[in-house]
């Protein structure tokens, strides 16, 4: 379980290897995040750990992003000898991974022409498997738990893996439009404070709901909501233009 973090309270981001996961602009969740605790008045502070450097045991979140095959076997590699991430989710920190980092953090993975299996962390009840289509294009779901616009979880999918979720985690969401995880309807899994999940855009930049889903998780404690209308204004559309894309 997080410590709560008081009002004005320093919150540590950590954004993990961007040499290796950071070429679909998946930073911009750690953006994000730190500019929602700013309006609220926290010190957000975004710490950048490459492989080679040890990764903080201060983090409230970690973030992990997309990349390619030999990108993530080298990132589990080195995640794997590092250890922080297993010791960040034992204390209630979050783990926050998109793409080929919600691979990583699943059991395991497959990458290649002759689709080698990679042990992953074991964070998160999940496999994935090459899948027999690439999944490419926008992605529109529903978040499970939630109603109203607020559920709806947009952002863009670009992945050839088929992740299926374990007995000892969930989906986060249910696809309306896109693939998601697989042929099973279903997008993301989440364990305690530990979330997988498919979409870029940036996912956060795109779902201020689901942001604060993840400080209110690393704080330990309920966000008063922020009234940002341009935020409000540019969701409406990326909802508009998903749900067109299903007609």
């Amino acid at each position: 379980m997080a410590a709560t973090v008081p009002d004005g309270g320093r919150v540590e981001i950590v954004l993990i290897y961007q040499s290796l996961l950071g070429i679909y602009g998946d930073r911009g969740n750690a953006a994000v995040l730190a500019k929602r605790l700013a309006w609220r008045g926290f010190d957000a502070v975004v710490t950048t750990v490459e492989p080679g450097d040890r990764l903080p045991d201060s983090g409230h979140v970690y973030l992990l992003g997309g990349g390619e095959d030999a990108a993530q076997i080298t990132a589990v590699r080195e995640l794997r000898a590092d250890g922080a991430l297993h010791r960040a989710r034992d204390r209630g920190a979050v783990v926050f991974a998109v793409c080929a980092g919600y691979q990583i953090i699943g059991n395991s993975f497959t990458v290649g022409d002759r689709d080698e299996v990679i042990e992953g962390l074991g964070l998160l009840d999940v496999t994935t498997t090459r899948g027999p289509v690439r999944a490419v294009g926008e992605i529109l779901t529903r978040w499970r738990g939630r109603g109203g616009d607020e559920a709806m979880i947009t952002g863009f999918e670009n992945h050839g893996g088929y992740t299926v979720v374990g007995p000892d985690a969930e989906p986060l969401a249910d696809v309306e439009v896109g693939v998601g995880n697989c042929a099973d309807g279903t997008e993301g899994a989440v364990h305690g404070t530990v979330l997988g999940t498919y979409p870029h855009g940036p996912v956060l930049v795109r779902n201020p709901a689901l942001a604060d889903h993840v400080l209110e998780l690393a704080l330990g404690r309920e966000l008063a909501p922020l009234s940002r209308p341009e935020i409000a204004e540019l969701r409406r559309q990326r909802l508009t233009a998903a749900r067109r894309t299903s007609r």
